[in-house]
């Protein structure tokens, strides 16, 4: 009786989980793909369902004969197996039925294929280049041309994701799945994005707009997306592509077009104002504050935020000859600027940016060099040859 008990006390349970649980709390179990909020994205979820459904009536009738005919048909009953070696008519209706199933499913989906390849008459296109591990946007044509930035893991993933940090990763709300820069997209528009990449394979992948690309050295690749709920959508590389492969979210941002508009005229002035940096003089303790915060945006996930790096794959800041080195001081400006080996190439931060990770580099951890680099120093570094 005890079993019973605990047995019908087990199915109450669950019972109440199952009918009772907040939606919101039953959508992280989801196990189905993702409706999307572009037009293919809806139309791949319907196709998904209709094929899931004739393969689940199909599963129900063959497995429903064979477990009829097995019990009905058994031995205990006196059953005895009829000897024939075929039968035609079976067998065409065999062949038929499966070529009628699949010609109907092939229709629409080739229609699909068809369509998630035409990416004319896009109002805007957009360059994603994958790198170690950022992604880089370019703005090609359209509202928004000429706008260029990196996009690399938001600041507080990458403290999370440190050796002995102490933080949850459960607690971090987004981890590794948000961004210091958004790409910002207007609604409702047809966007066509390219997709390369300048190392190594990565591949661009935003489940929400129903499709992925692979990003490919020498090679690019093309889609296009119209997405009609304003909102923010999340995605990941989805091509493992080196050690930093899970620090390279994407995440788009989709408004109206004014807020669009709005939002290229500010980004356009930002960059107009820090490409104007070298002039900027700073104190060291100007320096060393926009330092770090310059080293735990660019640096943090692979030389640590205690600058020991990880043994064997990303060598150590502290008290490193080319970060205390009197006679290398130029030499750590070129690394940082043009990147060596792992490490990836941060010329496209502003002077003063670079400066002050430089400054911060030279006296964090106890370097101590007391040096001090302006932004000055970087633009006259950038006119001289790497070595």
């Amino acid at each position: 009786m005890k079993g019973i008990s605990k047995l019908k006390s087990s199915l109450q349970k669950l019972f109440l989980v199952l009918f009772f649980t907040p939606l919101s709390a039953m959508a992280d179990w989801a196990l189905n793909m993702r409706e999307g909020a572009t037009p293919i994205s809806q139309e791949i979820y319907n196709l998904h369902m209709v094929t899931l459904w004739v393969v689940t009536i199909i599963g129900i009738l063959v497995f429903g004969v064979m477990f009829w005919s097995i019990f009905h048909h058994r031995k205990s009953k006196g059953a005895k197996a009829a000897k024939f070696s075929h039968s035609t008519t079976v067998e065409i209706i065999w062949t038929i039925i499966p070529t009628v199933i699949i010609i109907s499913l092939a229709i629409p989906a080739t229609k699909l294929l068809i369509k998630m390849d035409d990416t004319s008459e896009a109002a805007i296109t957009i360059k994603a280049t994958g790198s170690q591990w950022k992604w880089k946007y370019d703005y090609l044509d359209g509202v928004g041309e000429g706008l260029t930035f990196y996009s690399n893991l938001d600041k507080d993933s990458k403290e999370v994701s440190q050796r002995d940090s102490g933080l949850d990763p459960m607690e971090s709300e987004n981890y590794l799945l948000d961004v210091d820069e958004p790409i910002v997209l207007p609604v409702n528009t047809k966007i066509r994005i390219l997709t390369t990449a300048q190392d190594v394979i990565h591949s661009w992948w935003v489940p929400d707009l129903g499709w992925k690309r692979d990003a490919i050295p020498g090679f690019i690749n093309d889609n296009w997306a119209v997405i009609e709920k304003p909102g923010t959508y999340r995605g990941q590389c989805a091509e493992l592509c080196g050690a930093g492969h899970g620090y390279m979210p994407i995440v788009v941002k989709a408004v109206s077009m004014d807020e669009y508009t709005e939002w290229v005229e500010d980004k356009k002035l930002a960059i107009a104002v820090a490409k104007n940096t070298s002039d900027i003089v700073l104190n060291m303790e100007e320096l060393m504050t926009k330092g770090e915060a310059g080293y735990k945006a660019q640096c943090l996930v692979c030389h640590q935020a205690n600058g020991e790096g990880i043994k064997g794959a990303f060598p150590a800041l502290v008290k490193s000859p080319i970060s205390t080195g009197k006679e290398r001081r130029l030499e750590h400006i070129h690394q940082i600027i043009y990147g060596k080996n792992l490490m990836p190439a941060l010329g496209h931060l502003s002077d003063v940016d670079i400066a002050a990770i430089t400054t911060y580099e030279r006296n964090a951890w106890g370097n101590n060099t007391g040096d001090i680099v302006q932004a000055k120093e970087v633009a006259e570094a950038r006119k001289i040859p790497k070595k």
